[in-house]
């Protein structure tokens, strides 16, 4: 059999003799549909967050499409995989709480699985920094598509984006200032389609920082999760992942002290949500020595002192790599 390992090849299951490991492999493969032609390509694979209990992620089978159309023009095999998501508003004490859980579940699984280059598919506010995490961790050509803001909504002529205007309505309802019927239409006004928030909060902020990374493709970032253009970009996604198959372009050779001091300079451009910092500063950070301390120490050091902005920092002591 042939020397060189791609596709399927990576990563064989151990039965003590490689070639039946390959064999066992392709047969398995072959019950789900696939020729031996497919089955023989390079193969990316895609990292697939919708879930029931995530809103924003509703329109991934239709971005999934779009991806798995770029794979194949391009000259690979898409597979798809499963793993954790992360739904702000349906997790229990606080969604921040799995993000570590979420970038093992996405670093094992990269490493596990026979993939040449992945596509990693986030957006809701966790679930982006889990996934760069995850891939910046497991070494393996990467790129990301996240899941775009949704559109605004309307109430009585005034424009409602979640969830600016969600703390907005509901403090003038604590307040006396707005009835419980008016609440009541409010209510399905704040979310109106599939997608993010549609304000510059941390999903918003975290799309914008992962394009300053060098994470996803540029201009993608903000196009809403309903316009056309999000296909569009789907499946530019998928084909820039061919594209990355057998480079050096790595997402932890990507993500650099250079790298985050400019996504560290985008977030205080764009005004954007202050639990990037929190995200940016992952475990690498708190080595002194390492290239993303050397960042934020740049960016920061003017303003406070290292020990200072350590201790601002609330999952210093529970951050996991």
């Amino acid at each position: 059999m042939s020397e060189h390992t791609h596709g399927l090849q990576h990563g064989l299951t151990n039965y003590g003799d490689r070639d039946f490991s390959l064999y066992l492999r392709r047969s398995f493969a072959q019950s789900m549909g696939y020729s031996r032609a497919l089955l023989s390509k390079p193969v990316v694979g895609i990292a697939y967050t919708p879930s029931g209990f995530n809103n924003c992620h509703r329109h991934f089978p239709e971005l999934l499409d779009a991806v798995k159309r770029g794979v194949l023009a391009a000259g690979a095999l898409p597979i798809a995989f499963p793993t954790i998501s992360l739904g702000e508003v349906f997790l229990s004490p606080t969604s921040l709480k799995y993000r570590n859980l979420m970038s093992i579940d996405t670093e094992e699984m990269i490493r596990a699985q026979p993939m040449d280059a992945v596509v990693l598919m986030g957006g809701c506010d966790k679930t982006v920094p889990a996934q760069l995490m995850g891939a910046v961790s497991a070494g393996r050509p990467a790129v990301m598509l996240v899941a775009g803001p949704m559109m605004t909504g309307r109430h009585r002529g005034e424009r409602l984006g979640a969830c600016t205007d969600c703390r907005r309505f509901w403090a003038r309802y604590r307040a006396g200032e707005v009835a419980e019927a008016e609440l009541s239409q409010v209510e399905g006004q704040l979310a109106v389609t599939a997608g993010t928030c549609a304000v510059m909060g941390t999903a918003s902020t975290m799309a914008c920082i992962a394009e300053a990374l060098g994470l996803i493709l540029p201009g993608s970032a903000a196009i809403p999760a309903v316009h056309a253009d999000r296909l569009r970009a789907a499946e530019a996604t998928g084909a820039a992942a061919v594209q990355l198959i057998g480079s050096e372009r790595t997402a932890d050779r990507i993500v650099n002290a250079k790298s985050v001091e400019n996504a560290l300079r985008a977030l205080l451009a764009l005004g954007g949500s202050t639990n990037a910092v929190i995200h940016l500063t992952r475990p690498r950070c708190w080595s002194i020595s390492s290239p993303w301390a050397t960042a934020i120490w740049r960016i920061f050091s003017p303003r406070a002192g290292w020990a200072r902005f350590c201790a601002s920092s609330s999952r210093c002591s529970i951050s996991i790599a």
